[in-house]
């Protein structure tokens, strides 16, 4: 299917690529149906609205930068989207890209859960007062480095 993006203009993306968010990302509710795009700039990805060509979020696996990372939400948000089994799960958080590249922030308060095998997904809110809602990512990767040093 052809789609519009606000990263790459016109592009085919595979049918397989379609999510369905039932209550939309906070904030933007309203807007039920995305395309998850591979960024060009890796470890990233495009969650792309198909209904506002201007509104896509930049996502990143949390697991990359805080492989201390755990899921902390309810049974009942997870099987709101038919997940039974964490194998399921496509889990991500959205990024937040300001002027300075080395200052980037990771939402890890709110991930993204998508159910690899239905293709739906929802936004939650992690009960664990750990996650914030702006980790800085470069510091953190920093830090790994260090760790295994």
């Amino acid at each position: 299917m052809q789609v519009n993006t606000k990263a790459y203009g016109q592009i085919e993306v595979d049918e397989r690529q379609k999510i369905f968010f039932p209550n939309g990302i906070l904030g933007f509710e309203k807007l039920k149906y995305y395309v998850l795009l591979d960024a060009q700039q890796k470890p990233f990805y495009w969650l792309q609205s198909l209904d506002v060509v201007e509104i896509a979020f930049v996502l990143i696996d949390p697991l990359l930068f805080r492989p201390d990372y755990r899921l902390s939400v309810s049974h009942e948000e997870l099987e709101e989207i038919g997940i039974s089994a964490l194998d399921d799960i496509l889990l991500f958080a959205i990024v937040t890209i300001p002027d300075d590249p080395d200052k980037m922030t990771a939402n890890l308060q709110g991930p993204v859960i998508i159910n690899k095998k239905t293709r739906v997904g929802r936004q939650s809110i992690s009960s664990d007062a750990q996650w914030k809602v702006r980790h800085l990512i470069m510091e953190e990767l920093a830090g790994l480095r260090q760790e295994s040093c």
